[in-house]
């Protein structure tokens, strides 16, 4: 009889424990269902600010008078956002929306258009995000949000963004099962496409994907493209490690993207990448290749597919190419149209630290690189080896200037470009 009093006991308790659980979840759900039905949830009026006036900006300020630009150039200060990671900017009143490696979503507001933020305050405080890493902006004024397994859209964020509830919708509910999600390479970016579509990178879980699950790695390590309401969702390229910036080229609508590389095969290999898909359905060798044309040591043995694509740039070896964008602005001079940019967030294991910085790749009027150089540096502290800042994105904002994020400073940077006085 005492045993059976201890298991009923134990099942109580586990049935406790599984309610306690499920409890914040099934909440969400609830959440979820309210919102998508524009319903309220008693979700506190009073919404987390990020005050902008203090010492810290004064600190980030002084950091900033060390970035070296091309002459014309400067940068500033535009808003102190906690794990500042990838961005979108709002087509109506140019909110900037920030996602972060954690449960928070930011929107940044510069209300009376100094080019400073006023307002920085957490989006759609009534829904739970898990690693809300990636948002995009459709060009009808679409928020979506990438997680780590789940897409959400918020079809009027611009207009509903002052208060906790929010509109929003599930696009995508899985990419993968609930017990494949991982912690590594578990953040999502996405863009969405001249032809209306929506794509999401999909890293895979492994510095180097095990030979015995065998080369095709299904939905990890691809670019996904899906109708925006989620259907039809179709691998547009595979062999990829770990995308973590994504744009589409202005005047082919080929979709770029860069790729982060193998770690602990030296400090000087393999290459970061920075990729071009022509067509749909392209393999870019991983885990073949490891970066560039370098094998990984798990593959080497394994024959390459004859239809691999090798990247279009080869960049600094661990310096941890993330976001990117085509500046198609007209603040900034002529030459600089269609020029690529990215930002590196800077190598986490290197013996000699490199990356923290704003790269530039500009091309011929074929499309063939010309150059791949620094545009904006000095992050990094080369005299200790210590990170000042680690971009994560670059972003055009509607005057034409760029946005930089920065996670390690929890800040974003305004470029700006006047014309250079006699």
């Amino acid at each position: 009889m005492g045993m059976r009093k201890t298991l009923a006991a134990s099942a109580a308790v586990a049935g406790l424990v599984a309610a306690a659980l499920a409890a914040p979840a099934a909440a969400q759900d609830r959440n979820m269902d309210k919102l998508s039905d524009f319903k309220q949830t008693g979700e506190s009026l009073s919404i987390q600010t990020i005050p902008q006036d203090d010492e810290r900006a004064d600190r980030i300020r002084r950091t900033l008078e060390r970035i070296e630009m091309p002459d014309g150039f400067e940068i500033d200060l535009y808003a102190i956002v906690p794990d500042a990671r990838h961005m979108a900017v709002g087509t109506n009143v140019g909110v900037v929306f920030v996602g972060t490696r954690k449960q928070d979503v930011w929107a940044v507001t510069d209300r009376d258009k100094d080019r400073r933020a006023d307002e920085v305050k957490r989006f759609a405080p009534s829904v739970d995000f898990k690693f809300p890493n990636g948002p995009c902006f459709s060009p009808d004024g679409v928020l979506y949000i990438a997680e780590h397994n789940r897409v959400l859209a918020f079809p009027a964020a611009e207009f509903f963004y002052e208060g906790p509830d929010v509109a929003v919708s599930t696009v995508k509910d899985q990419f993968f099962p609930p017990e494949e999600e991982y912690f590594n390479h578990a953040f999502r970016v996405c863009e969405i496409g001249p032809d209306n579509k929506l794509y999401v990178a999909i890293g895979q879980p492994y510095n180097v994907w095990p030979p015995e699950k065998g080369a095709d790695m299904g939905v990890f390590g691809s670019i996904q493209q899906m109708n925006r309401d989620g259907s039809d969702t179709t691998r547009y390229a595979t062999g990829i490690r770990n995308s973590v910036g994504m744009d589409f080229h202005p005047d082919t609508g080929e979709l770029w993207f860069t790729d982060n590389q193998v770690d602990g095969m030296g400090d000087d290999i393999p290459p970061g990448e920075i990729n071009r898909i022509t067509q749909a359905g392209q393999n870019f060798g991983f885990p073949w290749y490891g970066g560039g044309t370098t094998r990984t040591d798990p593959w080497k043995g394994e024959e390459v597919p004859a239809d691999v694509v090798n990247p279009v740039v080869e960049t600094v070896a661990h310096a941890a190419d993330l976001g990117m964008t085509f500046y198609t602005g007209s603040q900034f001079p002529e030459r600089y149209r269609n020029v690529l940019f990215n930002a590196q967030h800077g190598s986490w294991n290197r013996t000699t630290p490199v990356g923290a910085r704003v790269m530039m790749t500009r091309f011929d009027e074929e499309g063939n690189v010309i150059e791949h150089v620094p545009f904006a540096e000095g992050w990094l502290d080369e005299a200790t080896g210590e990170y000042l800042g680690r971009p994560v994105d670059v972003v055009q904002y509607l005057d034409g200037s760029l946005l930089v994020s920065d996670d390690l400073t929890g800040a974003v940077y305004r470029i700006s470009y006047q014309e250079p006085t006699e």
